[in-house]
């Protein structure tokens, strides 16, 4: 279950579940939420560019560059959604679940604050918000990029911190 690093030290790996099979060919973009968001986003107007490289390290699902905004439509699933998110872990990859969880909230709030630093504007919303009401999400986009903010860092969907992400021992 595990192997051997090149410097020496050993890591955990993968063990394959029938429970996760389901998740090894999932899209990392062109999702379906993200693709019917930018539709609607279109039909509203507004004009942007698709995964577009804006910092070393960083490409928003899109961006409106007229507006310096930057937004993000994060999975439930991937990125910890309070309703919809993991609430615990369990089972020969437990552990590793939590630290890929972990990774993927520090990388969303590092590439927040890169962004951020840059000038960019940030938005970011859940798929359950677009699967619920993909007009409303569009409106939202919309009201964002076409108000002036002092606060150039914004959320629609709050990170959560890793510690909130028990595993089921810890519960």
């Amino acid at each position: 279950m595990s192997d051997t690093r090149y410097d020496g030290s050993r890591r955990q790996t993968w063990v394959s579940t029938s429970a996760g099979s389901h998740l090894s060919h999932r899209r990392s973009r062109d999702t379906t939420p993200e693709l019917r968001l930018r539709r609607e986003v279109h039909r509203l107007g507004l004009r942007f560019r698709v995964h577009k490289r804006v910092t070393p390290r960083c490409t928003p699902d899109f961006v409106l560059p007229r507006w310096r905004l930057a937004v993000f439509v994060d999975g439930c699933f991937w990125h910890g959604c309070p309703e919809h998110g993991m609430k615990c872990f369990e089972g020969p990859n437990a552990q590793l679940w939590k630290e890929k969880f972990k990774a993927n909230l520090e990388r969303d709030r590092r590439n927040n604050a890169s962004l951020v630093e840059t000038g960019w504007r940030v938005m970011r919303i859940w798929e359950c918000d677009i699967r619920r009401n993909v007009e409303s999400a569009a409106r939202l986009v919309r009201d964002h990029a076409c108000t002036e903010s002092t606060d150039r860092a914004s959320s629609n969907g709050s990170i959560p911190a890793p510690s909130s992400i028990p595993s089921c021992e810890e519960r």
